[in-house]
């Protein structure tokens, strides 16, 4: 009689636990996915202030402050074209209070980095591609003295291993969209690796190196500036905010496709209705005229996809970038 008593007053303790669980407990991952957020968010962007990834993070976090009260804090983390950021991000608690927004760098990061601590698809879970931004190939007009891509391409050929190009770093897209013109034009131009876009977009301007394959989102204002000469935008056809500025398809390259695409990451293990949260919160966003408007002047489509689309995305991206990788021999330089 004892031992049953005893083991009725553990069922009652445990039943008592279980419904302060509900009150203290079990019950914040819910209410937190209902009220999130409830406190600053960290968005970890992998490159040096100044790049492309900047170029809509800040944005975004500007809108997110209006939108939701709380702050969105850039943690720009740069290095290794983006992959130590990425790592750092992999190994957050996945709260909802850590994300990662991560680019097209982060498909190319497997065929270039084969030690890797982290996985792109096992370690992340895909929340919200936020946009689409084509790559521009830009020169510094005093060192490459060309009005157009077809007088560019004559100088190169004229001067061969006399120019070099910029990027974001070894591996990142700056880097294969390159090795991929050189292939497609058949030129040689020397690989300068930074570590981010920004210091490399900086050095453009300044003459320190002759030109670049950059994402439109971070050359638009040097563009616009005259600072920067934009020859091509990639692609089957012209950019609305450069209407003036040919594309590959009308230069002869068919094929030169080469997008510079950014999206948002959750560290895997975050609750799934978290992140419909935070999907839900940054679709917002992305229907604010504000983020409109300025998507629109660095050139760039609204991402938009669900997130198993973009998840398809990022795997689709991952292959054919180890084909590209492959055929072009790129390596860590």
């Amino acid at each position: 009689m004892k031992d049953m008593r005893m083991q009725r007053r553990d069922v009652l303790l445990g039943a008592a636990a279980t419904g302060l669980g509900l009150a203290t407990g079990a019950g914040p991952v819910w209410a937190q996915a209902s009220a999130w957020p409830t406190k600053p968010v960290n968005l970890v962007v992998p490159f040096p202030a100044g790049g492309g990834t900047d170029a809509f993070a800040r944005p975004l976090a500007a809108q997110f402050s209006k939108v939701t009260g709380k702050t969105l804090v850039i943690d720009n983390r740069g290095g290794a074209g983006g992959t130590v950021g990425a790592s750092f991000a992999s190994k957050a608690a996945p709260d909802g209070y850590t994300l990662f927004m991560g680019a097209v760098h982060h498909a190319i990061a497997p065929s270039m980095y084969p030690k890797l601590d982290y996985d792109i698809e096992k370690d992340f879970i895909p929340l919200f591609l936020l946009a689409n931004v084509p790559q521009v190939v830009v020169v510094n007009p005093k060192n490459v003295p060309v009005s157009n891509f077809q007088q560019f391409i004559e100088y190169v050929k004229r001067n061969p291993a006399k120019l070099n190009y910029g990027s974001a770093g070894a591996g990142t897209s700056h880097h294969l969209a390159g090795e991929l013109f050189k292939q497609q034009t058949n030129t040689f131009i020397t690989h300068i690796p930074y570590r981010g876009a920004g210091p490399a977009l900086q050095d453009l301007i300044g003459g320190n190196v002759d030109m670049m394959f950059d994402g439109l989102g971070s050359s638009a204002t040097h563009i616009k500036s005259g600072r920067i000469k934009a020859l091509m935008v990639s692609g089957p056809k012209r950019n609305a905010a450069f209407p003036d500025v040919p594309c590959a398809s009308e230069v002869g390259l068919p094929d030169y496709t080469v997008t510079t695409w950014y999206g948002l990451w959750a560290p895997k293990g975050t609750p799934a209705d978290v992140q419909a949260r935070i999907v839900d919160e940054v679709r917002k966003l992305g229907g604010a005229e504000e983020l409109k408007t300025i998507w629109a002047n660095n050139g760039a489509e609204y991402g938009g996809l669900t997130q198993p689309q973009f998840a398809a995305m990022v795997s689709s991206e991952v292959k054919r970038w180890a084909a590209v990788v492959k055929a072009s021999g790129a390596k860590l330089d």
